[in-house]
């Protein structure tokens, strides 16, 4: 399956997905909207959310190239802005791009927290998740929040996205604890 990318209007990606499946007849392309699962705080109290993690980018999975007819149904889909890398002649993912795209995707439907502990170094170490293999993306951690800020490169454009982590127990028990806790005396 090769994959393009198009991009839309930034926070309208599930809009737009809906917009165009109700528009296309039975069709043997597949639509993808990658999510991730974030941990929101408000007013002290945590709970589940999720966010896409490429903002402004939806993604088509087809068998062969993308036809004619179809090109013209995404673009006359509002809220769409342009396929990458262009509207005349939309090329399909490879290399660095494609690679990112089904790290993402193998995951499942919404990559969830991964699991990390900590080197003596203080140095972040990822056990099993999304963020697995992508250590060296890493620009920040904030360990209250349990979030990695990592920098991602997708179709020529840079971009920093929060994915969240549990951490594990230093001693190696495999158990996570809660954020704030303390590490004990």
């Amino acid at each position: 399956m090769q994959y393009y990318a198009v991009q839309v209007k930034t926070r309208g990606e599930d809009e737009y997905v809906r917009r165009l499946r109700a528009s296309m007849a039975v069709s043997d392309v597949e639509i993808l909207v990658p999510k991730r699962t974030v941990i929101l705080r408000k007013g002290g109290i945590k709970r589940r959310g999720s966010a896409t993690i490429f903002p402004g980018y939806i993604f088509l999975g087809v068998n062969e190239e993308v036809s004619p007819e179809l090109r013209w149904l995404i673009r006359r889909t509002p809220d769409f802005y342009r396929f990458l890398p262009s509207n005349q002649e939309p090329v399909p993912l490879s290399g660095k791009d494609l690679d990112l795209l089904t790290h993402f995707i193998s995951s499942g439907e919404r990559a969830d927290i991964s699991r990390v502990t900590f080197d003596e170094n203080d140095r972040i170490v990822v056990m099993e998740g999304p963020l697995k293999g992508l250590e060296g993306l890493i620009v920040k951690v904030d360990r209250r929040k349990g979030r990695a800020k990592v920098r991602l490169d997708m179709c020529r454009n840079s971009f920093l996205i929060d994915l969240a982590f549990s951490v594990v127990d230093r001693a190696g028990k495999g158990q996570a604890k809660p954020h704030g806790e303390s590490r004990g005396t």
